[in-house]
């Protein structure tokens, strides 16, 4: 109890500390909160020879309104500055600061009322600022004029002025275009590692994994280099930003349309291809445009400004409207790497030229935004797109490997076979002769014989029988040809093999029942047929225990006979069904393995084939399928 109330007495006290906390916090964010200013004035400059040098007075110059909602409009013919008057508001912050989120302007100066307090001076073509400029208590309701002068059309303050404390405003200051640089920066490493990884895949994959590598690299040095945050906090290498920024643009579109065309091909007429080539011209003559407008000190902006900016959208308009075309068609095919491409590509060709149209339609009046989240599902679709495929080659390189083991196997056994046929050959027939004439003068001396010496005598005349029948069984292997083909009728032919194997059949203390459709007629030898299956069901006998059943079931469906011999034995585990058929493999003390290799060499010979399926106590079932032949015109097996 105790416990519990201590407990109750902790969980109380926390639950004040949080709601003093919470109205603390409350009241700081009340005392603290910034100033939103949605609008100002603005006068434009007075021609080539302003340079901000000093703030206008209140009285001088036209001033008009405009705002958040207020656009200035288009700079007027031979005008590139503008002023821009703010009127600060009553403020009682201990460290008062003005933010402003987005300033166009190449060159800027910053004036609260005649003093300057920050001045900004770019020699490239980077017109987004972000500022944040520190006041003092004494600057209490003054005006802030910033003059700011552009080679752009677009200029002065694009959105809403924040005025507060300095250091809650430096935080929304340092977060501005942050994302983009760890976006962009995580970007450049997967591309890395994926360039890396690239060397290790085949010749068709590689080329897919580096094209794949440089679209992904590329839309990270995108991402850096179009942020705001490097030219705010980095301005020092504001220029060489831009230069990889352009680069980045300049080898994301080719290397895409080139990806597009490892993955789907030219496409008709090869117009894949045809763009792929122009593309890549058009890239490379930029670059030199690039190179020279720089070694001449940006002499040649504005052109290079208007072939890397202008023409360039209008070539990712053409891009993504031919991309997205082929994808559909694509698509329609039931391809899945289409279909995946047209999510990712179409999410970022739709929002790339949703932006490309509006920057357009607003005169360049608009910092692209949305383009780089759509490239995030645009290049998980092609992480997606090379996974599949690789994932697709694995499986195909293990089928094959699969294929070449079966092969392989097969190959060895045929080997074996060859061998063991050729040697069973020279050595039966050499065998056979003495054979049978040892074991003509040991019958003619077991007549004369008496007592023990006829019976050493009848021993050994059972083993050179036993021996004679290896050797028949090594004949019928090696040479399972027929000498006489015949049309068999199965039916008549299981039950001579009923017949025969009865007798034994219930010595061991088990039936047959035997299911023969009628009409079931196959091509082969007779004495070879019975040989075969004989052999089959003495198996299935000697399998089984104390009682048991043995099914032969025989039937037709289409052009092939169905023989199935069923036990209820003993049974087999997998590995010693995985050997039945080897050369001198055999579950019996005296058994050779000879019985079931000439089986499915006579089998074999008659265009069968024969599967065994067993489970260790559950008995044995064997499967033998053989060509259905057309029936003769009798109704019994010639």
């Amino acid at each position: 109890m105790r416990l519990i109330g201590k407990s109750v007495h902790i969980t109380a006290m926390l639950l004040l500390l949080l709601m003093t906390f919470g109205s603390l916090s409350a009241s700081g964010e009340g005392r603290y909160a910034a100033n939103e200013i949605t609008e100002w004035q603005m006068q434009w400059g007075s021609g080539a020879g302003d340079t901000g040098l000093e703030a206008p007075h209140s009285g001088q110059g036209h001033w008009f309104s405009s705002g958040r909602t207020k656009p200035a409009g288009d700079l007027p013919e031979g005008i590139s500055s503008a002023w821009t008057k703010i009127q600060l508001p009553v403020f009682n912050y201990v460290s008062p600061a003005v933010y402003i989120e987005k300033l166009y302007g190449l060159h800027i100066r910053v004036f609260v009322e005649d003093r300057l307090v920050l001045e900004g001076d770019r020699s490239y073509i980077k017109d987004n600022y972000s500022l944040l400029v520190p006041l003092s208590s004494e600057d209490n309701g003054k005006t802030l004029y910033i003059w700011a002068s552009t080679l752009q059309d677009r200029i002065g303050v694009k959105d809403a002025i924040q005025v507060g404390e300095h250091s809650e405003l430096i935080r929304h200051f340092v977060k501005n275009g942050l994302i983009d640089v760890i976006l962009g920066g995580a970007f450049i490493f997967v591309a890395l590692v994926l360039f890396m990884c690239g060397f290790f895949l085949d010749r068709e994959h590689f080329s897919i994994a580096v094209s794949l590598s440089i679209v992904i690299a590329a839309t990270g040095i995108l991402a850096v280099t179009y942020s705001p945050f490097i030219y705010t906090f980095y301005s020092s290498y504001g220029a060489l930003s831009v230069i990889f920024l352009d680069l980045g643009l300049l080898s994301l579109l080719p290397a895409l349309t080139f990806l597009f065309e490892r993955i789907f091909g030219s496409g008709r007429f090869s117009i894949i291809r045809r763009f792929r080539i122009f593309q890549t011209a058009y890239s490379l003559f930029c670059m030199v445009f690039l190179i020279v407008n720089t070694l001449a000190d940006n002499r040649f902006v504005e052109g290079y400004y208007f072939v890397s900016t202008t023409v360039i959208g209008f070539i990712m308009i053409a891009q993504f409207i031919l991309l997205i075309a082929c994808v559909i068609l694509f698509s329609l095919k039931k391809n899945k790497d289409a279909i995946t491409f047209a999510i990712g590509f179409g999410t970022a060709a739709l929002t790339g030229v949703s932006e490309l149209v509006w920057y357009y339609i607003k005169n360049g009046d608009y910092d692209l935004f949305y383009w780089k989240w759509a490239l995030v599902v645009f290049i998980l679709s092609l992480i997606v797109i090379l996974g599949r495929r690789l994932a697709l080659n694995h499986r195909q390189v293990v089928q094959y490997s699969q294929e070449l083991e079966l092969f392989n196997n097969e190959l060895q056994r045929s080997e074996k076979m060859e061998i063991i046929s050729e040697l069973a050959a020279s050595v039966a027939h050499e065998v056979r002769n003495p054979l049978q004439v040892t074991r003509g003068f040991l019958q003619l001396l077991s007549e004369k014989a008496s007592g023990s010496e006829a019976q050493y005598l009848s021993m050994a005349l059972s083993e050179l029988d036993r021996a004679a029948n290896i050797i028949t069984d090594f004949l019928t292997f090696a040479k399972p040809e027929f000498e006489q083909i015949s049309i068999l009728n199965v039916r008549e032919e299981f039950k001579h093999i009923e017949s025969i194997m009865l007798p034994l059949c219930h010595l061991n203390g088990g039936k047959m029942i035997m299911e023969a459709g009628e009409g079931l007629w196959v091509k082969g030898n007779s004495s070879k047929f019975k040989q075969a299956f004989i052999n089959i069901i003495k198996n299935s006998i000697e399998s089984l225990g104390d009682e048991g059943t043995i099914h032969m079931i025989a039937y037709g469906v289409g052009p092939y006979v169905y023989i199935h011999i069923q036990d209820d034995g003993e049974g087999m585990d997998q590995e010693v069904l995985n050997r039945l058929g080897e050369p001198y493999f055999s579950n019996k003390t005296k058994g050779t393995g000879l019985g079931l290799m000439v089986t499915f060499r006579i089998i074999e010979a008659m265009a069968g084939e024969v599967r065994f399926e067993s489970k260790k106590g559950a008995g044995t079932e064997t499967v033998t399928t053989l060509p259905l032949a057309e029936a003769p015109g009798g109704s019994d097996s010639l």
